[in-house]
């Protein structure tokens, strides 16, 4: 098992904490993260896209000139994939693009991606995270105490509504709950701070 330091909120080792191989330590498949990656964008896709056919424009109900003897081609209505105004060809229609991958092949994705932080060093684990309030402020003072990453991803064990909210008005900082843990989410951003709390509840819930 790998061992790494645990840190409190001023950036100072308060111990070790040994994490889980089958979690923390697995082979990078860059197929699968991408696949799972590419799974989770398609599924956020509102699909409400749309183009009018020539049967949905309003108006071309009269035929334009009669069929024969005017010496211009034949046409029935003015709403013709071919006339300007007119309805548009194999155009986008509403649709879903969402898909799925099997349960375990999204797994073991968020366990490479976890894995290729920790191997990264980009990985920091930290003793608690809690604020009194939510407060901007002391979340830009945590960030520089930790050489100010501009892109970091704060995962709790729980839901930690000061946390989150003193994060959301950064550019480039998050921070969510161990079971709101996404591949999309920790490959987006450059540094991962975690609890020991959520580091149990991963290993407990992936190991």
């Amino acid at each position: 098992m790998a061992k790494v330091a645990v840190y409190d909120m001023k950036n100072t080792q308060v111990g070790d904490i040994e994490l889980n191989d089958s979690v923390f330590g697995v082979e990078m498949n860059a197929g699968l993260v991408h696949q799972a990656v590419v799974m989770q964008q398609a599924n956020e896709r509102l699909g409400t896209h749309a183009t009018k056919t020539r049967s949905m424009v309003r108006g071309g109900g009269r035929k334009p000139w009669k069929q024969k003897g005017t010496g211009r081609a034949r046409a029935g209505s003015t709403r013709s994939p071919l006339w300007v105004g007119g309805g548009t060809v194999f155009g986008p229609q509403p649709r879903s693009y969402s898909f799925s991958m099997p349960r375990k092949q999204r797994r073991l994705a968020l366990k490479c991606a976890l894995s290729d932080k920790v191997k990264s060093g980009n990985f920091v684990v930290l003793d608690s995270l809690a604020f009194d309030a939510p407060k901007t402020k002391q979340m830009v003072e945590l960030l520089n105490v930790f050489a100010g990453p501009k892109k970091a991803l704060f995962i709790t064990a729980e839901d930690a509504d000061t946390v989150e909210k003193s994060a959301r008005n950064i550019p480039g900082v998050k921070a969510i709950s161990a079971m709101g843990l996404n591949v999309f989410d920790i490959l987006n951003h450059d540094k991962l701070f975690i609890t020991k709390d959520a580091v149990a509840r991963i290993e407990e819930v992936f190991a």
